[in-house]
């Protein structure tokens, strides 16, 4: 079923078409992904689907069946409300029964006369039909998962990050068939993303998204639509398969290219001649000839590879010493009886060329442990030993700039005119901006222009011309696009001093980090050699191996529990004067019934510990809540077995 389809879609940005002629459908079950370099209106394509934005040419046509769910990049909400409050808000089939629901309930307190009767039967049986009874369980489940536990907060009392993740969590509970996603994995740890990578793969709804995770992509899209050169096209495929048809693209067009170069060279020198263009054919030659000097040329992505020369490195770079550092438990005033430990005790000497991945759940202290490192924050306890060459450059995720009148290109030369290469060759301030995306007249535009995803890029570039031996990076691939982040991967491939990062982009972080820091929730800090990926696997399978131990150990428990009770009946018939009771036929009927039936039961669990592991989140719920209950029902069956089993 089609469920979305769009039509010579055009959008004119401040100074040039954003994208013009944008033709393409959706159908239901597709999972697509807008890519494209910073600023070529990805965002802008997702919100004029949305509704939000009007288009300046073409329509968008959305099935009426199908709703569209929409998580901008930033989510609109009023400061009052609460997280549930927020969540209710949205109008989607579900919410309207139940809002229906609660006011017919309310109206029936005043008014019982039967065509109030009527409605409340009608949408009770919406509700039993729909499955809406646990709706509110759902919507807390998912928000659990994205870790928040508090539906009374308000909304105003949240951070940016923990907004974004209620306006996830409002999307996903949603009964739309459509998903509008622009950048969903922002401000989720990498735990939190693979759950919702699952959750998007095996989901029956259609997705259009904005990601620069590339793992993410690869995961979960078949579809990738290309925004470039205010065009788009289509590639059928994931990520991966998106970039080997674009190597071959490449290549063809490049031959083409050549060829097309050559028969200029011969059709120009006939041109210089002069020829006389009375004739047919020598007027389709002339024309021929300017249609393919004025054709549009062949655009080959830059492919930016470097390595600077880089800042020497001393014997002693930088050492830790039994760090430690608190914070107060929510509002209260920070004391010795009233904190929550985010660092531990944590000691570590850094050695030369280590690039270093922090790894943890979101409220483990990462930020925390770049801002004591470079200085931003006092540790309570512990010392910090830097050494004499040791130049620290530190990217943020929110940076300050203090003039918002210089230009971009003054803003950068502040930090150094020129970039020395390794191999002797020196690039300009001008020409490294270049290689970043800001090109051009922007490079003399006033730093109050750029929009907010230009600044971050902007202030790792300054960053980066600083030259540092010791690089701390702050989640550096928020805002960034995917042929950016390509950029500086390639930079910190070749970076020669030490490197720290935190980053939720598993990609990036398999590409430049080959160590982790594990922070732990209760402070602690360990180490893990190997790539996120790799650790990310380790976990799954240590997870695995805890539920088949704990399973077996209640499996022990239950077995024992029957052994204690034969035991006490052989004890009772040895110690009593009294000849025990017998079964009646009932009961014996009813034991080995039991038997049977707590066999089954066992099976059972097996089977549904083995769907709890699923990467269906729905599947996996349904089968975590009927766990439960037949575990209820096992212990019972043995209870009676038990009794049972004490007669003759």
């Amino acid at each position: 079923m089609n469920l979305l389809s769009i039509s010579n879609l055009a959008k004119i940005g401040r100074e040039k078409p954003l994208f013009t002629n944008v033709t393409f459908g959706l159908n239901e079950g597709d999972k697509a992904a807008l890519i494209g370099r910073n600023g070529t209106g990805k965002s802008t394509l997702l919100n004029t689907i949305a509704g939000l934005l009007t288009p300046d040419e073409g329509t968008v046509v959305v099935n009426k069946e199908a709703g569209i769910s929409f998580l901008p990049q930033n989510p609109l909400y009023s400061k009052e409300d609460t997280i549930r409050e927020h969540i209710f808000k949205s109008h989607s089939k579900k919410l309207d029964i139940i809002r229906d629901y609660e006011e017919v309930c309310s109206l029936m307190e005043k008014d019982s006369s039967p065509s109030v009767q009527n409605r409340f039967n009608e949408l009770n049986n919406l509700m039993e039909q729909k499955d809406l009874w646990n709706y509110e369980s759902q919507v807390s489940s998912i928000l659990t998962t994205l870790g928040i536990n508090n539906l009374n907060r308000k909304m105003g009392e949240l951070s940016g990050g923990m907004v974004k993740k209620v306006a996830l969590a409002q999307v996903l509970v949603e009964d739309t068939k459509l998903l509008l996603l622009d950048e969903p994995t922002n401000h989720l740890d990498i735990n939190t993303i693979c759950w919702l990578q699952n959750y998007l793969a095996t989901t029956n709804r259609s997705v259009l998204m904005v990601t620069h995770d590339r793992y993410f992509l690869d995961a979960v899209c078949n579809h990738i639509y290309e925004l470039d050169r205010n065009k788009i096209k289509l590639y059928v495929g994931n990520y991966s398969t998106y970039l080997e048809k674009k190597e071959i693209e490449a290549e063809i067009e490049a031959n083409t290219e050549r060829r097309i170069e050559s028969v200029l060279r011969f059709e120009r020198d006939w041109l210089l001649r002069g020829p006389c263009a009375r004739g047919t054919k020598a007027k389709a030659r002339i024309q021929h000839d300017m249609a393919l000097i004025n054709r549009e040329k062949f655009h080959n992505p830059k492919g930016f590879t470097f390595e600077v020369a880089g800042r020497r490195l001393g014997g002693k770079i930088l050492e830790l010493h039994g760090i430690s550092k608190n914070f107060p438990k929510g509002y209260a005033k920070a004391d010795k009886n009233n904190s929550t430990p985010v660092l531990k005790d944590f000691s570590y000497t850094f050695n030369k060329g280590e690039k270093i991945g922090i790894f943890g759940d979101n409220g483990t202290g990462k930020s925390t442990l770049l801002n004591i490192i470079s200085g931003e924050l006092e540790s309570d306890c512990g010392t910090i030993v830097k050494g004499e060459n040791t130049a620290i450059a530190y990217y943020q995720q929110n940076p300050v700039f203090q003039d918002m009148d210089m230009s971009v290109l003054e803003y950068v030369k502040e930090a150094a005119e020129v970039m020395h290469m390794n191999d002797g060759t020196e690039l300009s301030a001008a020409l490294f901006l270049e290689q970043f995306g800001f090109e051009g007249k922007i490079q003399h535009s006033p730093l109050s222009s750029l929009s907010g995803g230009e600044r971050k890029r902007l202030f790792l570039v300054r960053l980066l011309l600083s030259n540092p031996n010791f690089l701390i990076l702050d989640e550096p691939t928020n805002d960034f696009d995917i042929f950016t982040m390509n950029i500086l991967e390639q930079f910190l491939l070749g970076f020669k001093g030490c490197l720290l990062i935190v980053s939720h982009d598993r990609y990036f972080m398999d590409k430049v980090a080959d160590t982790l820091f594990i922070l732990e929730n209760d402070g602690s800090v360990s180490g893990y050699v190997g790539k996120c990926s790799e650790y990310i696997e380790y976990k799954k399978e240590k997870a695995a191996l805890e539920e088949e131990q704990l399973r077996k150990e209640k499996t022990e428990a239950l077995q024992k529990a029957a052994q204690n009770a034969a035991s006490k009946k052989e004890e009772n018939s040895l110690s009593s004067s009294e000849k025990p009771r017998k079964k009646s036929f009932k009961e014996q009927k009813e034991f080995e019934t039991l038997e049977n039936e707590i066999s089954e039961l066992e099976e059972k669990l097996n089977l549904l510990q083995e769907q709890m592991s699923v990467s269906n989140y729905v599947e996996a719920q349904k089968a975590g809540a009927e766990y439960a209950q037949v575990q209820s029902l096992l212990e019972q069956k043995y209870s009676r077995w038990e009794e049972l089993a004490s007669l003759d």
